[in-house]
């Protein structure tokens, strides 16, 4: 003899179908235990509280997929490469050069303008032409050096066809090199010297796993 069937479960049977198999399905409905009807009614009452697509109108919780979040053109790397980050390089490195030769500015503009004697409209002119002369040099010697480093970390990536560590030491010694080889060969090896001390820091700050590795290997 089949049983009729509790009012509630009519009213979950489509959301029942989608997050149950036929064969629990079944139990439920054949169970003469009501505590079971409510904790399943609780639990489909939890699943319904995430939150919907506002685009889609359906749970998301009901997509378990395995794919990756980003569709990527084949054969093309998962992360950005040196070209891409050249750009933000430029810019943030002359954003960083005009905030701190702003300040430098600054503070040598109030010296000067307090052993002058200036005052008011006067005073205020001359601090504003300390911070805009300051601020435009560093922002200038800056990006000139952020744009030597990006050609050469470009250049290095395509020749080698990988990126790595050595990309990055070469192309700060390169740079050092570079900026300063208009001053004579004593300069010119310091600023290469400074290259490859800054690139070993930056190195040793971002590989602290692959160095870690290595010594524990």
């Amino acid at each position: 003899m089949i049983r009729p069937i509790k009012p509630e479960v009519v009213e979950l049977i489509a959301q029942a179908i989608s997050d149950y198999s036929t064969a629990e399905f079944i139990d439920i409905i054949a169970s003469e235990n009501d505590s079971a009807l409510d904790r399943w009614s609780q639990q489909m009452t939890l699943r319904n509280l995430a939150p919907l697509s506002p685009y889609l109108n359906f749970d998301p919780s009901y997509l378990k997929s395995s794919q990756p979040e980003f569709i990527f053109p084949e054969g093309a790397s998962r992360h950005r490469g040196r070209f891409e980050l050249a750009f933000s390089t430029i810019g943030g490195m002359c954003m960083i050069g005009g905030a701190v030769g702003g300040v430098s500015g600054l503070v040598q503009g109030i010296k000067d303008t307090s052993a002058a004697g200036h005052t008011g409209k006067l005073r205020r002119t001359q601090l504003i032409n300390y911070i805009m002369k300051q601020g435009a040099g560093s922002a200038n010697t800056l990006g000139v050096v952020a744009v030597m480093y990006s050609a050469f970390g470009v250049g290095l990536s395509w020749l080698r066809d990988t990126e790595d560590e050595i990309n990055t030491l070469a192309a700060a010694s390169a740079t050092g090199l570079l900026y300063k080889s208009t001053s004579g060969l004593k300069s010119c090896l310091k600023g290469g010297a400074s290259g490859l001390a800054l690139a070993l820091v930056y190195c040793a700050f971002t590989s602290r796993e692959k160095i870690t590795n290595w010594t524990s290997s």
